[in-house]
C-alpha cells in the first residue's frame, strides 16, 4: 500500500504544504506567503498565531487536492528557513512575534562579534550573522529586556513548527548547528558559545537535541482540530531547509553542490572535513552525519520580487487584469535577450550584502538610453553573479570543480534564469521532477522515520529524479565572465566604503 507524507515547509518568503507518496511522486502541494511585518527598517517579524491559522488552512486545502483524509498521511516532518528566532515563554506560550532570517536589526551586533569570532571558532566553526539566534538573543537582551526575560524556550523556524503540531519543545541538531548555538566538535550545546555571546542564562531555555529522522511526538488533538492531520499521526525532527533541499536534489557527498535561488543565496556541499576559518565559510552538521560547508548571503531571488514591484507597476496591473503572471511576460523576455542586453551592473543587496555588510542595493553604469528592461535583466544577472561570489569561495575549499550543481529554489521556475546560471557559473545545472524539494527533503526524512528506507540516502535513491540538464553556452559565459570581472572589479573598490550613506540613511530616518 502506498504511503504519504506530509511536509510543512516555512520558508521566509512562501510557506507551503505538499503531500508526497513513498516513491517521492508530488501529489499535492498548498502556499501562502509568509506574512513579514517590517515595524521598522530591517526588522522581519511574523504574527505566529496568524502563521498558524494559515497553515491549518494551507493543510486542510493540501489534503483536499489530494484527494486523501488525514488519517491516510502516514508521517509528518516540518523544514523552515535557517537562522532566525522562535521563542516561548516559560509555560511554552506564544509571546512575541517570530524573527526571519531576513532580519538585520542587530547587524552591528554580528560585526562586533565577528571581529573577535577566533575565540571560538575552533568550537563552533561558525561566522557571524546578524539573524543568528544567539545575536538575536543578545539584541533583545540589551533592547527588550521585558521579552528577554519572559523567554523560556529558545526554537528554529520549523522546530517551533513541529512544537505547534504536537505540544513537544525539541530542537534538531542540523538547524541549532547551523543558527550558531552548538560545539560542532562535540554536537551538543556548549556554555562557552553563550558566553561569547553574553547570553549565558539562556543555557537552561535551550531545548533537548535530536536527529532528523527521529520521532519527536505526534499530532495533538488541537493540531488535529486546526490541520485535518489525524491525532497520533508521528512527526518527525524535520530540516533546515538547505539540508532539506540538498538531500532532496540527491547532493549527498563533494561531488555535486547544491544551489538554492530562494529568499537567501546559498550555496553547499557536504564534507568529511570543515572549511577553515580563514575560508569566510559556514559548516554545520547534516542529517547523514557529514558536515555542510555553506556560503550564504540574502542576495537571491527575494531581491527580484522587490525590483519587479519598483520597476513594472503598470505591467504587473496589466498582467493582473488578463488573469496572468508577470513572470510569464518575464519568462518570454529572458528568452528573447542574452548576456549583451543589459549594459549595467546590479548589486543585489535590497535585504543585505555577501561582501560589505553596510552596503545596499544598487545599479552601477546607468546612462540616458539605459532603459527597464535593461535595468530587470541586470536584476537577474546581479543575483547569478552574487552566487558566483559565493560558488567560488565553496571552490577554493574543495580544491575542484563538481560534477553539476543541483539548483532548487523560486529561481528554477524560470528555465532562462536557470540556463543564465549555468553560464555565469560555467557548470551545468540540473534540475529535479519535483519543484518542491523542501517538501519532498521533508516526505524523505518521514520514509525513513517510519522505517520505509533505512536512511537518507536510501530514500534519496528511491525518490529523487533528474528531469533537465542546462550545460554552460561558450558564447554566453565568455561575455559573463568580462560582465563578472567588472562586477567583482566595483564591488573591491566599494568595500568599506558604504559607511558615510549607511549613516545617512539611518539618520534621515530617524
Amino acid at each position: 500500500m502506498t504511503s504519504y507524507f506530509l511536509t510543512i515547509d516555512n520558508g521566509g518568503t512562501n510557506t507551503k504544504v505538499a503531500i508526497f507518496d513513498d516513491q517521492g511522486k508530488q501529489i499535492a502541494v498548498s502556499a501562502f506567503p509568509t506574512k513579514n511585518r517590517e515595524r521598522q527598517a530591517g526588522f522581519h517579524e511574523a504574527n505566529l498565531a496568524d502563521l498558524w491559522q494559515a497553515l491549518g488552512t494551507a493543510s486542510r486545502d493540501a489534503l483536499q487536492r489530494a484527494n486523501l483524509t488525514g488519517d491516510q498521511i502516514s508521517g509528518v516532518t516540518t523544514v523552515g528557513h535557517g537562522k532566525g528566532l522562535y521563542v516561548l515563554d516559560r509555560q511554552h506560550h506564544i509571546f512575541m512575534d517570530g524573527i526571519l532570517s531576513a532580519d538585520s536589526r542587530a547587524e552591528k551586533y554580528a560585526i562586533n562579534f565577528e571581529k573577535r569570532i577566533h575565540d571560538i571558532y575552533a568550537i563552533s566553526h561558525q561566522h557571524v550573522m546578524a539573524s543568528q539566534a544567539p545575536v538575536l538573543l543578545r539584541w533583545l537582551k540589551d533592547h527588550e529586556p521585558e521579552n528577554y526575560r519572559q523567554i523560556g524556550a529558545v526554537l528554529s523556524n520549523k522546530d517551533f513548527i513541529r512544537f505547534l503540531l504536537t505540544g513537544e519543545v525539541c530542537q534538531e541538531v542540523g538547524d541549532a548547528s547551523g543558527n550558531h548555538l552548538l560545539n560542532l566538535e562535540t554536537a551538543d550545546y556548549d556554555p562557552q558559545v553563550l558566553a561569547f555571546f553574553g547570553i549565558p542564562e539562556m543555557a537552561n531555555n535551550l531545548p533537548q537535541l535530536i536527529q532528523a529522522t527521529d520521532q519527536c511526538g505526534v499530532i495533538s488533538a488541537e493540531a488535529a482540530e486546526v490541520t485535518g492531520i489525524q491525532a497520533g499521526t508521528p512527526v518527525f525532527g524535520g530540516m533546515f531547509d538547505i539540508d532539506a533541499c540538498a538531500i532532496a536534489t540527491g547532493v549527498l557527498d563533494n561531488d555535486k553542490f547544491s544551489l538554492i535561488a530562494g529568499t537567501w543565496n546559498m550555496n553547499i556541499f557536504p564534507n568529511d572535513t570543515m572549511a577553515s576559518e580563514a575560508s569566510g565559510l559556514m559548516n554545520s552538521i547534516f542529517p547523514t552525519g557529514k558536515r555542510l560547508i555553506e556560503a550564504s548571503s540574502p542576495t537571491s531571488a527575494g531581491n527580484l520580487a522587490i525590483m519587479i514591484k519598483l520597476l513594472m507597476t503598470a505591467e504587473l496591473r496589466d498582467a493582473q487584469d488578463q488573469g496572468k503572471s508577470i513572470y510569464d511576460d518575464l519568462e518570454v523576455f529572458l528568452a528573447n535577450t542574452d548576456a549583451t542586453f543589459a549594459k549595467l551592473i546590479y548589486f543585489p543587496f535590497l535585504y543585505g550584502s555577501n561582501t560589505d555588510p553596510e552596503a545596499t542595493g544598487s545599479f552601477i553604469g546607468l546612462r540616458s538610453n539605459t532603459t527597464k528592461s535593461e535595468m530587470l535583466r541586470a536584476v537577474y544577472e546581479g543575483i547569478a553573479f552574487a552566487h558566483r561570489y559565493h560558488v567560488q569561495a565553496l571552490l577554493k575549499v574543495l580544491g575542484h570543480q563538481p560534477s553539476v550543481i543541483r539548483m532548487s529554489g523560486g529561481g528554477t521556475n524560470s528555465p532562462s534564469w536557470v540556463q543564465m546560471f549555468a553560464n555565469i557559473l560555467n557548470i551545468p545545472i540540473e534540475l529535479v521532477s519535483s519543484n518542491e524539494l523542501g517538501g519532498l527533503g521533508g516526505a524523505m526524512t518521514s520514509a525513513v522515520g517510519i522505517g520505509l528506507y533505512p536512511d537518507l540516502e536510501t530514500a534519496a535513491a528511491h525518490m529523487s529524479r533528474v528531469k533537465a540538464r542546462y550545460e554552460p553556452q561558450a558564447d554566453q559565459v565568455k561575455i559573463y565572465d568580462q560582465k563578472y570581472t567588472a562586477y567583482l572589479s566595483l564591488l573591491t573598490a566599494l568595500k568599506g566604503n558604504w559607511t558615510a550613506l549607511k549613516e545617512f540613511q539611518e539618520g534621515a530616518e530617524q
